[in-house]
């Protein structure tokens, strides 16, 4: 039995550029995978299926679990002979949060498998396969601070986020990814996130640089049905929160602070006032 941890993420900046022809859409973003995670208990057995158990019964068992599609895919991209797999998975980031709590999950399985069936697979190939998974997986498999462009499977590492405490808080609502993406028509978008900024500030090491910087577009065409999502970056702000923001498609909002004790003592009052909030960290690259 191993175990593998599937860090969960958060964007610094989310930038949309354009509407590409296959459908999808060119993206910028500063990503930042943190301490919250998912545990998978993996074991391999007899046959080539797969088998899920979650803590959380409404989670798909079958090739819709991310997890489940990671390994087909990777058995078919290697040409290994697909082994018996039985999955334990302990959720942890929130579903349906813009955290890449499945693509983590997928992360998670590619490394299991590259690390016990092809340890000489090199990281750049197993991010290509995790690329054919989902369009976070690349990232979550390197981990880390990284700047994400192409559908979010190209990435170049930056450095670190400086030390800090995050603060996570997640509205009792999920948002649709295609209902956010039909709502935005990229020549309108009013402002962007200054990714070379971001991107100077992260190497500075300047975390209130960081925390000034810290823009997502996709809240510009947020409907008012989500406007909870802006009184939860208010809450963090005046719970002396440096900077506050919407990760990927919502509606989990995150801050940055400096002080790990008055983070602690956000999340208490938010919790207090029932919201689902965790305190975290900044994650390092995963070698």
């Amino acid at each position: 039995m191993a175990e593998a941890l599937a860090y969960g993420k958060i964007n610094l900046t989310l930038d949309i550029l354009r509407r590409r022809e296959d459908g999808y859409h060119d993206m910028r973003m500063v990503m930042q995978s943190v301490g919250l995670c998912d545990r998978l208990s993996i074991r391999t057995g007899a046959g080539d299926g797969v088998q899920i158990d979650s803590n959380l019964s409404y989670l798909p068992a079958d090739r819709r679990n991310i997890a489940a599609k990671a390994a087909a895919v990777f058995f078919a991209e290697t040409g290994i002979a697909p082994v018996g797999l039985d999955v334990a998975l302990e959720k942890h980031i929130p579903v349906c949060a813009g955290m890449a709590g499945g693509s983590s999950d997928g992360a998670a399985m590619l490394r299991f498998l590259r690390d016990t069936l092809a340890p000489e697979l090199s990281r750049e190939d197993l991010e290509r396969i995790g690329a054919l998974v989902g369009s976070d997986v690349p990232f979550c498999l390197r981990g880390g601070t990284a700047l994400a462009e192409g559908r979010g499977e190209i990435l170049t590492d930056l450095p670190p986020l400086p030390e800090c405490a995050i603060v996570l808080c997640k509205p009792d609502f999920p948002i649709s990814t295609p209902e956010l993406f039909a709502s935005v028509q990229v020549r309108r978008l009013r402002c962007r996130p200054d990714t070379a900024g971001m991107q100077a500030a992260l190497a500075a090491g300047d975390l209130p640089g960081v925390a000034r910087r810290l823009y997502n577009v996709f809240e510009d065409v947020l409907p008012r049905k989500y406007r909870r999502v802006f009184e939860l970056k208010h809450a963090l702000l005046e719970l002396d929160a440096l900077g506050a923001c919407m990760t990927g498609s919502g509606p989990t909002v995150f801050g940055l602070y400096g002080d790990r004790r008055r983070a602690a003592e956000a999340v208490e009052a938010l919790r207090a006032q029932g919201e689902l909030a965790f305190l975290t960290e900044p994650v390092p690259c995963q070698r």
